[in-house]
C-alpha cells in the first residue's frame, strides 16, 4: 500500500511537471512593440525602416541614399537628408534596385532633389523626430516643418501630410528617382486623381510598374512639370493642393506590375473608403498575428527586441507580385491570370534556402506551397526555375539552383500542395543545363578553374543541390535518377585536397597555387577557402572520413574559430561578423558552428551559437553583422535562439544548439503548439545538461521535423559548464551518402603544366586504396606506380578506379617553354591573379575573355615591367603582348605600352610608344593585342612596360571608393630567327 501511494505521488509530481511544461508562452504586451524596424539600417544590413505588410507587394519607406553599396535599400541610418518616399524597396540585398514612384511633400516647386548640394525638394530630418513600427512610419521634415506619416496594405499605401499652413502645399512626383528610366508616363485623370507608369532598368533590366493615385484634396490645374526634350513627357510633376482649412492631406496609391487598371483595383479593394487610422490599425493587427506564430518569454528586453525584429525581417520577402484580380506579369513579361495561389517575386535563394525557407516550412506551410507553385509557374514562363528573380526578371545573380532544395525540403516534410512530378521535372531541368559551369561539372565531376569562375563554390553548391534531387527521386521511386544525382552529390570529393584539408580550385588538374586559405579570390563566391571548405551538408560523415575522422574535423573547426580574423586577396565587403575565419555576415558560414554536434562535441556548438546570438545581433541600427539578405540573417537568429538549426535542408533534421529564452511556443498552422522550455537558463548557463521531449529523456542532439510540427514539448535543463549530454555515437546526427559511391578523380600533386627542360609528375587521389591509370599522347592506359618524367609537349590522360568504380577521365596538356627563354618581373602581380606563376607570360597558354578563369596575370595600381631574355642574340621580327579590358571589374587597358630591346642589356633601342586612348565607359569585355615591329633587328633582351591607369575615372562606380585600376596581361610573344 505504501509502494502504491509512493507511485501515485510520483505520477502526480511528474504529471504536474509535464503539465507545467506544456503551458504555452504568453506575451506581456503587443509583440509589434518589440520590433525595432531600424535594426539593420546602419552598418551593412541594408534594411529599410518603412511600412510594409507581411510578404507584401508595397514597401513604403523613406529614401535617404541614391546609390552606393550601403544604399541598396534606399535608406541608411547615418544619413540626415530625405529625398522622398518611394513605394518599393529591397530588404538586405547586396545590389541596388527599386525605389519606384517617389513622392515628396514640400513648400515650393523645385525639381532638383538636392543631391548636387543646391536647394532641392529633399529635406533634412533627425532620428529624434522619426518613429516606425510594423506597418507604419512617421518623420518630421525640418526645413519645411511638414510631418509625414505612412501606412500600407498588401498592394497599396497611404501618405498623410500635415503641413504647417494652408499656403504652398506642394507634392513632388519624381519618376527619375534612382534607376535608369526606360519608359514613363504621368496622366492627370481629375483634380484628385493621377495615374502613370515607370519602366526602369537596374538589377532587374526591364521592370514595369504602374500606379494610380488619389488625393484627399483637389490640386490646382495644370500642375507644373519637368520635361526632358525631345519627348515632351513629364518625368517629374509638382502638384499644389487647394486646402484652405489646412486639413491633413492624404495621398493614396495603388501599384501593379500589370497595368493602371490593376493598380486602381488594388487601391479600391484594399483602401477604398478606409481612413489612415483604420489602415494603420489593420496593418498592426496583421503583423501582430504574424508575430504570434512564435511567442517567447524573457526578462531580457534586448533579446526580445532582437527576436521579434528578426522574425519581422524574415517576413518582408519574398514579395507578393499579383493583383487582387489574380493577374500578374510573368517571367516572359506577359500578363497571366492565376486564381489558385499567390504569386511572388524577390527570391534570394542562395541565401534563404539555408534557414529562411526551412523556417517557413514550420510557420508558413501554406505560403511554402505558394512559393513552390510560383517556382513552377516561372519555370513554365521563363524556361527555368529562378535563382534570383526580381520583378519578372532573371537577374543572373549568385550561384547554384537553389529553388531545388526548397522544393525537396518541403516535399520531405509533407508539404505537397503542388504537382510533384512537374516539380521533379523542373528540378532536373535546372541541373542539366550547359551554362554557369554545369557542362564541365557534368563532364569532369567538378568545375576546373579555367572553365568557370568561382569554380570551387559552384562545385560544392551544385553537389548539395544534386543531393536534394536524389532525395526527391528516391521518394518518387525514380531509381536511375536517384543513382545519377547521388553520384553527382559526391562531386565535392573532386575539389578536396587531402594534404591541406581544404576545398581548392583545380587549375589544369593541378591545385591552384600558391595557396592561401585566407585569400579571397575568384575560386570562391564571396568567401575564401576557410569559409567554404566545410560546406558538405549532404555528406558530413563522408567528408569527415576524407579528412581523417572526427578528431580532424574537430581540430579544423577549432582552428577556424581561433584563426586570425583577417582576409587577404580581393576586398570582399560581404565578409563580416568574423570570429576567427567564421564569417557570420555571409551565408557560407551559417552551418559551421553546428558541425561540432557531428563530432560528439555538442557543448562546443552551444558555446559558439550562444556567442553568435549574443555578440553578432544587437538592438541597434548596425545590429546585423552583414546584409540581412531577404530574411536569411534573421531566420538564422530565430531558429538558433529557439535552440535548433537546419544544417541540411532536405534531411528533415534540425541540429540542436542552445536556446536563448526560458520559454517559447511555436503556434502551428495545424492548431498544434510546440513548446520549448529552458530551465535555469542565463548567459552563464548556456550549456545543456539534459533534455526531454514530450516527457521522455532526449539524449540525441537533433530533432526531426515532425517532432516539431506535430506539437509537443521540448525541455532543456541548462548548466554553466560543458556536460556530457548527447556526446555518444548513438546520439550524434549522421548525414551520409551510402548508395552509389563514386571514386574521386586523380590530381597532379607535383609537376608543372608549362616547363622548360623536364618536369616530374606525381599523381594522387583523395581516396585510400585507389588505383590510378594514365596514358601519354593517347597510348594504352597503364597503372600509375611511380612519378612520370616529361621532357616534351605531352597530353596526359588519367582516371582512378576503386571497387570497379571508375572516376571521370581527365586530360592535361603539358607545354614546353623554350629552355633558353626566361622572364623577370620588376613589378609584383597579385597572387590571386598569378596565371600560373612567373613564367605565365611566356608559357604559350592564352587567356580568354573571362579574367576569373586563371590565365591572366593581374597588376593593381602598378605598372607591368617585364624583361625577357631570349638566351642569345637573335633577329627579332616582332613583339606582341595581350591586354584585357573589363571595366565592370576595374580592369582597364594600360594608358601606354613601351618596348625596347638590346643585345647587351645595356644599350637599348626604344620602339615607338603605343598609346591607348583615354578610357571611356564601356560594358564590353575586350582583348587588345599590342604589336611592335622591329624589322629583323638583332637583340637578346626585351623590356616591356605597360603604364597603369591608376585612380579610376570619376564616372566609374568604383571611384567613390578611391578605387584603382587593374592591368591584366597575358602572353608576350616574340617572333625571331
Amino acid at each position: 500500500m505504501k509502494n502504491l501511494s509512493f507511485l501515485f505521488f510520483l505520477f502526480f509530481v511528474v504529471s504536474c511537471s509535464q503539465k507545467e511544461t506544456l503551458t504555452p508562452a504568453k506575451k506581456d504586451k503587443s509583440l509589434t512593440d518589440y520590433v525595432n524596424t531600424f535594426i539593420g539600417t546602419g552598418g551593412h544590413g541594408h534594411t529599410y525602416p518603412g511600412a510594409s505588410m507581411p510578404f507584401g507587394m508595397m514597401q513604403l519607406s523613406p529614401d535617404t541614399r541614391l546609390d552606393g553599396w550601403d544604399g541598396c535599400s534606399g535608406y541608411h541610418y547615418s544619413d540626415n537628408y530625405i529625398y522622398g518616399f518611394s513605394h518599393t524597396h529591397l530588404s538586405g540585398t547586396g545590389v541596388s534596385d527599386y525605389g519606384d514612384i517617389l513622392l515628396m511633400p514640400t513648400n515650393s516647386v523645385n525639381f532638383n532633389n538636392g543631391a548636387n548640394g543646391k536647394k532641392g525638394y529633399g529635406d533634412y530630418f533627425t532620428h529624434d523626430n522619426e518613429t516606425a513600427s510594423p506597418g507604419f512610419y512617421k518623420v518630421h521634415l525640418d526645413s519645411t516643418n511638414i510631418e509625414v506619416e505612412l501606412t500600407v496594405t498588401a498592394r497599396a499605401g497611404m501618405h498623410k501630410y500635415s503641413f504647417p499652413s494652408s499656403e504652398n502645399q506642394v507634392l513632388i512626383l519624381d519618376l527619375e528617382h534612382r534607376d535608369k528610366l526606360l519608359d514613363f508616363n504621368i496622366t492627370q485623370l481629375s483634380d484628385t486623381e493621377i495615374s502613370g507608369h515607370r519602366f526602369s532598368e537596374a538589377w532587374a533590366t526591364n521592370q514595369k510598374l504602374f500606379f494610380y493615385i488619389q488625393f484627399s484634396h483637389p490640386i490646382k490645374s495644370p500642375p507644373e512639370s519637368l520635361y526632358r526634350n525631345p519627348d515632351r513627357r513629364a518625368r517629374k510633376a509638382a502638384y499644389t493642393f487647394n486646402n484652405p482649412k489646412n486639413d491633413p492631406v492624404y495621398v493614396s496609391i495603388g501599384i501593379s506590375a500589370v497595368d493602371i487598371d490593376g493598380a486602381k483595383k488594388n487601391l479600391m479593394a484594399e483602401i477604398g473608403t478606409k481612413t489612415f487610422d483604420q489602415l494603420k490599425l489593420a496593418a498592426e493587427a496583421s503583423w501582430e498575428t504574424q508575430l504570434e506564430k512564435i511567442v517567447i518569454e524573457s526578462d531580457n528586453t534586448d533579446y526580445k527586441t532582437n527576436f521579434y525584429s528578426a522574425l519581422y525581417h524574415s517576413m518582408l520577402a519574398p514579395n507578393l507580385y499579383q493583383d487582387v484580380d489574380g493577374r500578374y506579369r510573368g517571367m516572359d513579361l506577359e500578363i497571366h491570370q492565376n486564381d489558385t495561389f499567390n504569386y511572388y517575386t524577390v527570391f534570394s535563394l542562395w541565401d534563404t534556402y539555408r534557414a529562411a525557407h526551412p523556417l517557413y516550412t514550420i510557420i508558413e506551410q501554406q505560403r511554402t506551397n505558394d512559393f513552390i507553385n510560383t517556382f513552377l509557374t516561372k519555370y513554365d514562363e521563363g524556361g527555368i526555375m529562378p535563382i534570383w528573380d526580381l520583378s519578372a526578371n532573371y537577374t543572373g545573380c549568385m550561384i547554384g539552383y537553389h529553388a531545388v532544395p526548397v522544393i525537396a525540403d518541403a516535399y520531405a516534410k509533407g508539404i505537397r500542395g503542388y504537382d510533384a512530378e512537374k516539380a521533379f521535372t523542373a528540378m532536373k531541368h535546372s541541373a542539366i543545363q550547359d551554362q554557369l559551369g554545369l557542362e564541365a561539372y557534368k563532364k569532369y565531376g567538378y568545375i576546373p578553374v579555367e572553365e568557370e569562375s568561382e569554380s570551387v563554390s559552384k562545385t560544392l553548391e551544385y553537389a548539395y543541390d544534386d543531393w536534394t534531387i536524389a532525395q526527391m527521386a528516391k521518394a518518387l521511386g525514380k531509381t536511375e535518377d536517384y543513382k545519377l544525382f547521388s553520384e553527382r552529390a559526391q562531386n565535392y570529393k573532386n575539389v578536396f585536397d587531402p594534404q591541406t584539408n581544404f576545398m581548392r580550385g583545380r587549375f589544369r588538374n593541378t591545385w591552384f597555387a600558391p595557396f592561401d586559405p585566407y585569400e579571397v579570390n575568384f575560386n570562391y563566391t564571396e568567401a575564401n577557402a576557410w569559409q567554404y571548405s566545410m560546406y558538405v551538408p549532404q555528406d558530413i560523415s563522408g567528408f569527415m572520413k576524407m579528412m581523417g575522422g572526427k578528431k580532424v574535423l574537430e581540430r579544423q573547426l577549432d582552428t577556424l574559430f581561433i584563426a586570425k580574423a583577417e582576409t587577404s586577396g580581393r576586398d570582399q565587403a560581404d565578409i563580416t561578423g568574423l570570429i576567427g575565419q567564421y564569417a557570420h555576415g555571409n551565408e557560407p558560414s551559417h552551418h559551421m558552428a553546428y558541425l561540432y554536434n557531428f563530432v560528439n562535441k555538442p557543448y562546443k556548438t552551444q558555446e559558439k551559437v550562444h556567442q553568435i546570438l549574443t555578440e553578432l545581433y544587437k538592438n541597434a541600427p548596425d545590429g546585423i553583422s552583414g546584409n540581412e539578405d531577404c530574411g536569411q540573417m534573421s531566420a538564422w537568429y530565430v531558429l538558433s535562439s529557439l535552440g535548433f538549426y537546419p544544417v541540411t535542408p532536405g534531411s528533415n533534421q534540425y541540429i540542436i544548439g542552445t536556446p536563448l529564452f526560458p520559454k517559447a511556443t511555436i503556434n502551428l498552422e495545424n492548431n498544434q503548439q510546440f513548446n520549448i522550455v529552458a530551465n535555469n537558463i542565463s548567459n552563464e548557463n548556456k550549456y545543456i545538461e539534459s533534455a526531454n521531449l514530450n516527457g521522455k529523456e532526449l539524449t540525441r542532439s537533433f530533432l526531426y521535423h515532425n517532432e516539431i510540427v506535430d506539437g509537443g514539448s521540448l525541455v532543456f535543463n541548462m548548466t554553466n559548464s560543458p556536460s556530457s549530454w548527447a556526446n555518444k555515437d548513438k546520439d550524434v546526427p549522421v548525414t551520409e551518402i551510402v548508395d552509389h559511391l563514386i571514386t574521386p578523380a586523380p590530381f597532379l600533386a607535383e609537376g608543372d603544366v608549362a616547363f622548360k627542360n623536364q618536369t616530374k609528375i606525381v599523381l594522387k587521389v583523395a581516396s585510400e586504396e585507389t588505383k590510378i591509370y594514365y596514358n601519354l599522347n593517347n597510348s594504352e592506359y597503364k597503372e600509375y606506380t611511380e612519378p612520370l618524367i616529361l621532357s616534351e609537349e605531352t597530353i596526359l590522360k588519367t582516371y582512378a578506379e576503386k571497387n570497379d568504380r571508375k572516376s571521370s577521365e581527365l586530360s592535361t596538356q603539358f607545354y614546353k617553354i623554350d629552355p633558353m627563354l626566361s622572364i623577370s618581373l620588376e613589378t609584383e602581380y597579385a597572387n590571386q591573379y598569378n596565371a600560373g606563376g612567373n613564367n605565365a607570360l611566356i608559357d604559350g597558354i592564352r587567356g580568354a575573355k573571362d579574367f576569373r578563369t586563371g590565365a591572366w596575370q593581374g597588376y593593381q595600381d602598378t605598372d607591368l615591367i617585364a624583361m625577357i631574355d631570349l638566351g642569345s642574340v637573335k633577329s627579332i621580327e616582332s613583339i606582341s603582348v595581350n591586354f584585357l579590358q573589363d571595366q565592370r571589374s576595374w580592369i582597364f587597358y594600360p594608358t601606354e605600352v613601351n618596348c625596347s630591346f638590346s643585345e647587351d642589356n645595356t644599350n637599348y633601342t626604344k620602339l615607338p610608344t603605343r598609346k591607348i586612348a583615354s578610357a571611356t565607359p564601356s560594358e564590353a569585355t575586350e582583348i587588345k593585342n599590342i604589336q611592335f615591329d622591329t624589322h629583323s633587328k638583332k637583340g637578346r633582351y626585351i623590356k616591356i612596360r605597360a603604364k597603369n591607369l591608376g585612380a579610376l575615372p570619376k564616372w566609374h562606380l568604383g571611384a567613390p571608393f578611391n578605387g584603382t585600376a587593374w592591368i591584366f596581361v597575358d602572353e608576350i610573344e616574340i617572333s625571331s630567327e
